[in-house]
């Protein structure tokens, strides 16, 4: 499977750590930058090319990663077809992928260790999207919404509550 990166000055060590580890494992990286340490670089330049790389590129996946993963996630997340999750666990790397079918994991160098991020990437890349119907119906509302602008209706638990009452 082909892998788009992107990452920040942080994000830096581990991108470069994953094209090597990626095509070890039989994947193909396709690497977006930086491909040197400049402590003043600006993520989205990266990030968006590593997403819209992703969308472009029907079945492959993306790795954003940045200090934290929270501004390179929502860069990823700026580009239409993109749903960009935000892994700091096995967990939520799984997650990301069989509730939201993420296409796109983002994670934060400074927050962990080389090897643990890793664990998190790999995760991401060999879980699937389970299919469930009610994942299905809320990513519909999200790529609908992305679209038209046009919100979801309201339950009608909500009817009657809240702003929109």
């Amino acid at each position: 499977m082909r892998v788009h990166l992107g990452s920040d000055h942080a994000g830096l060590e581990l991108k470069d750590h994953l094209v090597g580890w990626l095509r070890d494992q039989g994947h193909e990286p396709v690497d977006h930058g930086p491909f040197q340490y400049d402590a003043l670089d600006d993520y989205p330049v990266f990030c968006l090319r590593a997403a819209v790389g992703v969308v472009d590129d029907p079945g492959s996946l993306g790795v954003v990663i940045g200090g934290s993963g929270n501004g390179e996630q929502i860069a990823a997340n700026k580009v239409q077809g993109v749903r960009c999750g935000l892994a700091w666990s096995d967990e939520t790397a799984s997650l990301a992928r069989e509730h939201n079918d993420a296409n796109v994991i983002s994670v934060g160098g400074r927050m962990h260790t080389v090897e643990e991020m890793t664990r998190f990437i790999g995760i991401f890349l060999s879980t699937d999207f389970t299919g469930e119907e009610r994942h299905a119906r809320r990513i519909k509302m999200l790529a609908d919404y992305e679209v038209t602008g046009d919100l979801p209706p309201l339950p009608d638990s909500a009817v009657g509550h809240g702003p929109d009452a």
